[in-house]
């Protein structure tokens, strides 16, 4: 239980984070560094202990692709943009709405059913949202600035991490490719993406977008290793030991993370509307999770 609770914490850090490295960074550039680099570690270390195992199957180069747009560039692109416009806790609570989200694509792709207390759950999940969109209504000054935007982006990021997982869980035990080389070559396919699109979209003053170079290269190298590396690995060591089901389910202590860390080292404060949103969350997941137990 104890290396549970220390994958979620690994997984709340993350976003005080990446909300700390964007003080000193364009967010997409910062997805591209973040991307290359554990890219290059991930797949480098497998082209070193799997060298005969390199080839791809022609009829899976879709499935890669799409690894690299859902998993990758399109979750992150959107996270780090929207994280600018709101708080590092917010964030986390609405990605804890993947499990939902990621039931309705299993549901499309897998043809799994949804019971009655699975879609009171899905419904519960889709109702916590209001106080987080109400929450936004009434807040002032830069997480006003662009309305509802960022929070529907941040949703669009969650939903598209929930797809991501479905093609992993399609390349990794359908297919039997290794999570190290998927995981590798889509950080490295993503990132080359946010690097065109940074250079193309985000004003570069100098060399790089970055306004103070040490903080940077120290954040972004601590989420290489607490994101890119420690969180991926763990996780996929307690699968062999825990269910799917009972991980995902543990992952509610994510945000309850996010906002301790929020809390300690980056000033946040959580409201009540996000308390509201996460006991709905809470009481979703239990039903979902119960009567998927």
């Amino acid at each position: 239980m104890i290396l549970i609770l220390l994958l979620y914490a690994l997984c709340a850090s993350t976003f005080t984070i990446c909300k700390a490295v964007l003080m000193f960074s364009k967010p997409i550039f910062y997805v591209a560094i973040r991307m290359l680099i554990g890219g290059s570690l991930l797949y480098g270390y497998y082209i070193a202990t799997n060298r005969k195992k390199l080839t791809i199957d022609p009829r899976d180069w879709g499935l890669f692709l799409q690894v690299i747009i859902f998993h990758i560039y399109i979750i992150y692109v959107l996270d780090l943009w929207a994280l600018q416009y709101m708080t590092s806790i917010t964030s986390a609570f609405i990605y804890n709405l993947t499990p939902f989200i990621s039931a309705l694509f299993s549901y499309f792709w897998f043809n799994e059913k949804i019971t009655g207390k699975k879609a009171l759950g899905l419904a519960l999940g889709a109702i916590s949202l209001i106080p987080i969109f109400y929450q936004c209504s009434c807040s002032a000054g830069a997480l006003s600035s662009y309305g509802y935007f960022p929070y529907i982006a941040m949703l669009l990021a969650a939903s598209s991490g929930a797809y991501g997982w479905i093609l992993l869980r399609e390349l990794i035990k359908n297919r039997h490719y290794s999570p190290i080389m998927v995981n590798g070559l889509g950080m490295l396919g993503g990132g080359a993406a946010a690097l065109f699109t940074s250079w193309g979209f985000e004003h570069w003053d100098t060399v790089a977008p970055v306004s103070n170079l040490w903080p940077f290269l120290q954040l972004t190298l601590l989420i290489v290793i607490t994101g890119n590396i420690f969180f991926y690995n763990l996780y996929g060591y307690l699968l062999k030991r825990y269910t799917a089901t009972f991980l995902a389910f543990a992952g509610f202590t994510c945000p309850l993370f996010a906002a301790l860390f929020g809390w300690l080292f980056l000033g946040e404060s959580m409201s009540l509307d996000l308390a509201y949103s996460g006991i709905l969350v809470f009481i979703g997941l239990y039903l979902f999770y119960q009567d998927e137990l």
